[in-house]
């Protein structure tokens, strides 16, 4: 079963501030350690060798019968048990033990008759060194530690400043601001040594530039094929004109006028593309707009004011939104069609099978059209563009009991 993480831990700095730390501590631990064992075999040592040329002077002065020394006793009662039956067993040891309130390391060995002569030596002083090694060893651990976890978390700190940079970046990027870049300076002096993060950077403004050459130089061929279209089209369109009355001269109008419109369409697009279209306010209700949009529309659409607005907005690019989309909602929807006005969010909505998947995920597209409908998919590319440059938020959805629903939400 896979663990699952709290939302703080996800960031790269935490995951390296906690990489650090369990580093830093288990180095600390080894090292600690280390020198523990190393002091402390050491100190003892030193005492059990004293402890035992003591017993040594002690059991000849015992055998030659000296007097003791201070320290020396047959069988004390304080003696280890385990240190005595050592003793009985012929053999000669030393023991740490806490004796009296205070540590005390024991020398034992045999005598006669199977007494123990044991030495004791105060070891108060080698505790009190061992003591004051361990609190040493952890001051400085803790200090190393923060100083090591507030240096890595200033370096991965940086590090990941400029990772949100550059995702900002890349996300301004994807809502069509072609002009982001990252600029990181490490990626401009070829001598410089440079990092993951530099080459991301780097790739990063070489893509953006490429995709912006090639989109400019889609807007421009864009553009001027329409507008080269635009001088024929235009004797066209005469020359249709001045055809006897008949079937074949209507069907010819016919593709010449949805030729025109084609053509002025994708003119209206590259326009909109082009970032150089400038909205011209003017106050306006939206009721009293939506009944102008609905009069000049073909088909039976229905207005519904919730609540009325008056707003600043351009009223040409206002009314184009919501001709296209009405006139969207009844070539590829079904009636009834209805238009509702809800304070600045203006709402179109068709009773059909709704609005393809592709569109609702990722916006419309030009000349994708899905389910066998006709229409070469300009009129919601130019409603959403319209709507970009009056600042209003289009969307698109569908409803759960069936149809299509675009919303307009005006700023």
């Amino acid at each position: 079963m896979r663990v699952r993480l709290p939302r703080w831990a996800g960031p790269l700095a935490v995951k390296a501030a906690v990489f650090i730390t369990v580093m830093c501590c288990a180095l600390a631990a080894l090292l600690g350690v280390l020198v523990h064992v190393s002091v402390t075999n050491q100190t003892v040592g030193k005492a059990r060798e004293l402890a035992l040329d003591r017993l040594a002077s002690a059991t000849t002065a015992f055998e030659t019968g000296d007097t003791l020394g201070a320290g020396v006793r047959v069988d004390p009662p304080g003696l280890p048990r385990s240190l005595r039956e050592l003793a009985l067993g012929g053999e000669r040891g030393t023991m740490v033990t806490d004796h009296r309130g205070r540590p005390t390391m024991w020398a034992a060995g045999p005598v006669d008759r199977g007494r123990v002569l044991a030495v004791e030596v105060d070891y108060s002083q080698q505790a009190r060194t061992i003591d004051g090694l361990d609190r040493a060893i952890l001051w400085s651990s803790a200090l190393a530690i923060g100083v090591t976890v507030l240096a890595g978390a200033f370096a991965v700190t940086r590090v990941t400043r400029r990772l949100h940079a550059t995702a900002g970046v890349a996300r301004r990027i994807s809502v069509g601001d072609l002009d982001a870049r990252v600029g990181d300076p490490r990626t401009k002096d070829p001598d410089r040594p440079q990092d993951e993060v530099a080459v991301v950077a780097a790739a990063l403004d070489s893509m953006a530039s490429s995709l912006q050459g090639k989109l400019l130089a889609e807007q421009r061929f864009t553009a001027d094929v329409a507008h080269e279209l635009r001088t024929p089209l235009t004797g066209l369109h005469a020359a249709a004109e001045l055809l006897p009355p008949g079937r074949p001269t209507e069907l010819v109008r016919d593709r010449v006028a949805a030729l025109r419109t084609l053509t002025e369409d994708l003119l209206e697009i590259s326009r909109l593309e082009s970032g150089r279209e400038r909205s011209e306010l003017d106050t306006e209700s939206l009721a009293a707009l939506a009944d102008r949009v609905v009069r000049g529309s073909a088909g039976d659409t229905e207005v519904v004011v919730v609540r009325d607005a008056v707003v600043e907005t351009d009223r040409r690019r206002l009314e184009r939104v919501l001709g296209n989309l009405v006139a969207n909602a009844h070539k590829h929807g079904r009636e009834p069609v209805v238009l509702t006005v809800d304070g600045r969010v203006v709402t179109v909505r068709d009773h059909g099978e709704g609005y393809p998947e592709y569109l609702v995920a990722h916006g419309p597209q030009r000349f994708r059209t899905e389910g066998g409908a006709k229409g070469h998919g300009l009129g919601l590319t130019i409603a959403l563009g319209q709507a970009e440059v009056l600042g209003a938020r289009l969307t698109f959805a569908n409803a759960e009991e069936g149809g299509a629903v675009a919303r307009l939400t005006l700023p």
